[in-house]
């Protein structure tokens, strides 16, 4: 059963590729998800800014990942749509397009947008480097 992972670090272009690297044993999905969700910060929020990436099994086969930071007011909104010609624009409608579903909530020291991802492993029902047991977020 793979433990709920909680990185903790600072915005940055370098970092997106850890969070990566950090994530790699929950599926490429959800490791794509998480470096939008962490370039979307350090594109709307700035850089050097405080983020925490949390990731964990739900106990049914999915996963679900939530990326936190101090800013409220920056919220995730899709584009409604993005030319060919544009390099940037595509993350929340990939993200939106791998999750089951996706929000954002608000506390009272920034928000955090989660997304909840089914199992990718078809085979035998269980998400790579999940059980079946269940393991409560940190």
């Amino acid at each position: 059963m793979r433990p709920a992972v909680t990185l903790e670090l600072l915005a940055a272009p370098a970092e997106v590729s850890g969070v990566r690297h950090a994530l790699r044993d929950f599926g490429a999905d959800v490791q794509l998800c998480a470096s939008e969700l962490v370039t979307n910060v350090i594109r709307h929020v700035g850089e050097g800014v405080p983020v925490t990436v949390r990731v964990w099994c739900d106990g049914c086969g999915g996963t679900r990942l939530e990326v936190s930071d101090p800013d409220a007011r920056a919220r995730p909104v899709p584009r409604a749509t993005v030319s060919a010609d544009e390099e940037s624009g595509r993350g929340l409608a990939l993200m939106d397009a791998l999750a089951l579903r996706w929000g954002v909530a608000h506390g009272p020291t920034g928000k955090t947008v989660w997304c909840e991802l089914g199992s990718a492993a078809p085979e035998d029902g269980v998400a790579p480097g999940c059980g079946v047991a269940s393991v409560a977020s940190a």
